[in-house]
């Protein structure tokens, strides 16, 4: 299959990029390069014969015009995504264009055609969740975002699902929880605890640091996604899977062990503008309807990719 990867330079983007060439999959990978993309992550990819890469932004539709014409794919995946939700309160507007209008352009292209189309999501489009909820949201759910970038990406997806029912553009989405790995932007938390710890450097906590979290490994994502492509039906959401959910205090603490220490480097900040306490999912539609089923054992890779990150920085 010939597959055009947008944002494929960022984190999760150059994992499923890697994922696919070695299923042999042709790719084309576009990104505007922004401060969260690294043509590193590509590194291994760059000499391989079935990928190709193209600078360019999918706000512009002259630019995205010359890519399908020029790579004429078979499938879209669209990672490319402002998705670091401190900046999007920070700033708001910087999200919109990217997150919605970007959408939208990838979408008339692929309307224009005749190319299916994935749009990569979050679980926070559905927003929080009670601490008192056994079962998570369900992909009928209520869309109740709750900052500006998980507003941006919830826009994306009702664009998406108008141009399967308007124009019957198939059209699949998935919504992840957290995802963990190598190669991940310093802002993340896992990255931003292993770096400042092995640095000195103050390790701050919102509010009182209980807010639980669901996560799942960039790989287990990936091949979630590529099951997706594989079997998924037009016009249909899968949530994806986490492997574990913890409150970030216990993830940072579960980190600091690791590294030997650092726990007094652990500040509390101000609490973030609406932040939520909790999200869930339920991921049972993906196992039913297509098989999907995580495998990786969470403990290892979290340790592993601590580890990585470890060996990447201490001084």
């Amino acid at each position: 299959m010939k597959l055009l990867v947008t944002g494929g330079a960022g984190f999760i983007g150059s994992h499923f990029i890697r994922q696919m060439l070695r299923e042999e999959h042709a790719v084309c990978c576009v990104d505007k390069l922004t401060y969260a993309a690294d043509l590193q992550r590509l590194q291994d990819c760059r000499e391989h014969p079935a990928f190709s890469f193209m600078q360019g932004d999918i706000c512009d539709p002259a630019a995205m015009k010359e890519v399908f014409e020029d790579f004429q794919p078979e499938h879209v995946v669209n990672f490319a995504a402002q998705s670091h939700v401190d900046r999007s309160i920070a700033d708001p507007l910087i999200f919109i264009p990217t997150n919605v209008e970007g959408v939208g352009v990838l979408l008339e292209q692929c309307r224009r055609q005749g190319v299916p189309f994935h749009q990569i999501s979050t679980d926070e489009v559905y927003g929080p969740v009670s601490p008192a909820e056994e079962q998570g949201r369900s992909e009928q759910a209520l869309l109740l975002p709750s900052n500006p970038y998980s507003a941006s990406k919830a826009s994306a997806d009702l664009l998406a699902l108008s141009y399967f029912r308007t124009y019957g553009l198939p059209v699949t989405i998935t919504r992840s929880c957290n995802n963990f790995g190598q190669s991940q932007h310093r802002e993340k938390l896992i990255p931003m605890v292993v770096y400042h710890a092995l640095h000195g450097l103050t390790i701050p906590v919102y509010g009182d640091g209980q807010q639980r979290r669901c996560w799942i490994s960039v790989q287990e994502h990936c091949r979630a996604v590529a099951t997706v492509l594989e079997r998924g039906r037009p016009g249909e959401i899968y949530n994806i899977a986490p492997q574990a959910e913890l409150e970030n205090l216990a993830l940072i603490h579960r980190i600091l062990d690791q590294l030997g220490g650092g726990h007094h480097l652990i500040r509390r900040v101000e609490d973030r503008l609406g932040h939520d306490r909790r999200y869930q999912i339920d991921a049972e539609k993906i196992h039913r309807k297509l098989g999907f089923q995580t495998k990786g054992d969470f403990e290892q890779e979290l340790s592993r990719c601590i580890g990585w990150y470890a060996q990447q920085w201490r001084p």
